[in-house]
Order: structure tokens, then sequence, then C-alpha cells
């Protein structure tokens, strides 16, 4: 299993954590906006992404940063809700997440 070269593509949010982003591949990179985040405060946006479907799993993972917890909540049919967490200190940086879909059986 895997994805062939040109399957992924990358993403950067504009202004804040909790700004949508749009990616239409089954996998790839998004890179948050590097606005503070407090300690033990919880934001989420929405990826916007046309190959998601409700019954999809979304992969995601934090690869640069390991102050983050990073996960997905809510897939629905074009789009998906990902969770950024901050485990530390008030932080500042911008985020690299990693995505994949693993699509789904229908139900």
């Amino acid at each position: 299993l895997g994805y062939g070269i040109g399957a992924g593509g990358t993403v950067t949010q504009l202004t804040s954590k909790s700004t949508a982003v749009t990616l239409n591949k089954p996998s790839g990179r998004i890179t948050t906006a590097p606005d503070a985040l407090a300690s033990g405060v919880t934001v989420y946006f929405t990826l916007n992404n046309s190959l998601l479907s409700v019954g999809d799993s979304l992969v995601v993972n934090n690869s640069g940063w390991g102050a983050y917890n990073i996960e997905c909540r809510v897939v629905g049919n074009g789009y998906a809700f990902i969770y950024i967490t901050n485990t530390g200190s008030t932080q500042s940086q911008a985020v690299p997440i990693h995505f994949n879909i693993i699509k789904g059986a229908t139900t």
C-alpha cells in the first residue's frame, strides 16, 4: 500500500492555526500558521478535501514539533476537522502536519 510520486501535496495556513485549508490530494503536508498557542489549549481547523467521504479515516501526525498533539476527530463528505493541542509551554511554531486518507467501506 502507498501513494505514488505526485500523489501528495502541500498547503500553508495563512492567518492562524484555526484557518481552514484546502488540499485535494490523498496525502500531503499542512503547515500551520506560526501564531501563538498557549499551554494546554486546543484549536481546530477544517481540511477541505474533495477525496474525503463519510467512513474514511484520516491519519494525521505532527512531523516536526514534539509539543503539539494532532488528531482528526471528524471526517465528512469533502472535509475533516483537525485538532491541535499544545502540550508544552506557549509556543508560536509553524507545525508541519502530514496526512493520509484511508478509504473506508461503504456503509
